[in-house]
């Protein structure tokens, strides 16, 4: 009996595959895939394979004149693609420097004197508290601080480790003012 080839992968099955060879994120595997799917739909169905810059150009422009999304959104769509035509089909764009990417609009920060800082932490309920001290003293993200555990404080040595944090680091100092509330 002939066996029949097999079908070849499905794009998101492809996608799948390589961001998780490459430790991509969950996250930004999800939104990856949330931009090729809407490329796919803003060009009525057609297969990426069939399309280029011009496509990509087009839906970039579409985003930014009539649905207003901001700079960041936008780099994610141009990042997405880029990343499905140079990984998962293996056709990079040739002229992405004609995509120009979305320059943020610069804004100064709100930042708040050490004694503002402490001043609102005190005001939290203690397990907010605690929290938000140790988001502050460590410099940590939310999500980084959602994932912290117990054995993940170091409380000799005044460190926490970070597990699957941005940019890969390992652990965080605590400051002084963190480790004497602790």
């Amino acid at each position: 009996m002939p066996q029949t080839p097999k079908p070849a992968p499905k794009l998101r099955d492809q996608l799948h595959a390589i961001i998780r060879t490459k430790h991509y994120s969950l996250r930004t595997e999800k939104a990856y895939w949330y931009w090729i799917r809407y490329f796919i739909r803003f060009h009525r169905l057609r297969h990426p394979r069939d399309m280029a810059e011009a496509e990509v150009a087009q839906l970039l422009t579409w985003l930014a004149t009539h649905k207003n999304v901001a700079a960041a959104t936008q780099n994610q769509a141009l990042n997405a693609l880029v990343f499905l035509y140079k990984h998962v089909l293996q056709q990079p764009l040739q002229h992405i420097d004609g995509i120009a990417r979305a320059k943020k609009p610069r804004k100064l920060p709100v930042v708040l004197s050490h004694e503002e800082a402490i001043s609102v932490i005190a005001q939290l309920p203690p397990p907010h508290r605690l929290i938000a001290s140790l988001m502050y003293g460590a410099g940590l993200r939310v999500s980084e601080a959602c994932r912290l555990r117990i054995k993940d404080v170091d409380f000799n040595l005044h460190r926490l480790v970070i597990r699957s944090s941005k940019g890969g680091k390992g652990s965080h100092p605590i400051t002084a003012v963190v480790g004497v509330s602790l």
